[in-house]
C-alpha cells in the first residue's frame, strides 16, 4: 500500500515540473513562407483598342488665285482604332525597360466644311479632308512596377497613311483632288498595366502622334496640282487612348521572404 502511494505521488510530481522544465527547452520557429513576387521581364504580344482626335491644319500659302490664296483652315477628326504589338520588358528591381513596336487600323477622320463654308468663305461648296487610314510605331519603354502594377512610359518613330480628300467648289468643273500620303513623325505616351495572371496583363494607355507635314506641289508650269487645284500643305496630330491585353512569353515569378 505504501509502495502504491509513494509511486502515485512521485508521478503527481513529475507532472507539476514538466511544464516549467519545457519552458525552458529550445523550439523551432514555423518558416515563414515566401510571397510570390511578378517578374515583368520577356517577351509578349497583344492587342488593343481605343479611339481618339485629330487636330489638322491645312495652308494654302503658295497658291495663285484670289481670293484663296494664303488661305489657312484648322479642323479636327475622330475615330477609333485597332492593332496589335509585339515587344520585350527586362526588370531590373522595380525597374523595367523594353522596345515595343505596333501595327494599327483608324478610322480617324474630319474635315472643314463647316469652317471653310460658314466661316472665311461663306456659301462656297468646298472642303478638305484628312482620313487616317493606318499607321504603326517602333519605340522603347521604361517605368517602374510594384509587384504586378506596372506604371510605364513610352515615345519613339511612328508612321502612317492617310487619305486626304480636297473637294473644290461647286460648279468650278473641277475633279475631287484625292490622294494618300504616307506621314511620318513621333509619338509619346505613358499608361498603366496590371498582370491578371502570370501571362496575361491589361493596360489603359495614352499616347500622342505628330506627323511632320506633308504637301500637294503644284505644277512648274500652271502652278496647280494636277486637278487643278490650289497647292497646298497639311499638318496632323493626333491624342489616342486606347485599353489592350498582351500575353507574356517567359520571365518567373521568383519568391520573396
Amino acid at each position: 500500500m505504501k509502495r502504491i502511494l509513494l509511486t502515485t505521488a512521485s508521478l503527481g510530481v513529475l507532472g507539476l515540473l514538466t511544464p516549467a522544465f519545457g519552458a525552458d527547452l529550445p523550439y523551432a520557429k514555423a518558416p515563414t513562407i515566401p510571397q510570390p513576387v511578378y517578374d515583368w521581364t520577356g517577351v509578349y504580344v497583344g492587342v488593343f483598342g481605343g479611339g481618339g482626335l485629330g487636330n489638322h491644319n491645312i495652308n494654302n500659302s503658295t497658291g495663285q488665285a484670289v481670293p484663296f490664296a494664303d488661305y489657312t483652315a484648322n479642323y479636327s477628326s475622330e475615330g477609333g482604332l485597332a492593332g496589335g504589338e509585339v515587344g520585350y520588358r527586362w526588370q531590373s528591381g522595380s525597374y523595367i525597360v523594353g522596345v515595343e513596336s505596333d501595327l494599327f487600323w483608324t478610322g480617324i477622320k474630319g474635315n472643314d466644311s463647316v469652317q471653310f463654308n460658314n466661316g472665311n468663305f461663306p456659301g462656297v461648296t468646298a472642303a478638305d479632308a484628312d482620313n487616317w487610314r493606318w499607321g504603326g510605331t517602333l519605340r522603347v519603354v521604361g517605368g517602374f512596377t510594384v509587384d504586378r502594377w506596372l506604371m510605364f512610359f513610352t515615345g519613339g518613330y511612328a508612321f502612317g497613311d492617310i487619305q486626304h480628300t480636297n473637294t473644290p467648289p461647286a460648279g468650278a468643273g473641277l475633279p475631287v483632288d484625292r490622294f494618300n500620303v504616307t506621314v511620318n513623325g513621333l509619338t509619346a505616351g505613358g499608361g498603366f498595366a496590371y498582370a491578371i495572371t502570370n501571362n496575361v496583363s491589361a493596360k489603359v494607355e495614352y499616347r500622342y502622334y505628330n506627323f511632320m507635314g506633308y504637301n500637294r506641289p503644284g505644277s512648274t508650269l500652271t502652278g496647280l496640282t494636277v486637278n487643278g487645284q490650289l497647292p497646298y500643305t497639311t499638318n496632323s496630330s493626333f491624342s489616342i487612348v486606347q485599353i489592350g491585353l498582351d500575353f507574356k512569353f517567359g520571365g518567373p515569378v521568383v519568391a520573396r521572404y
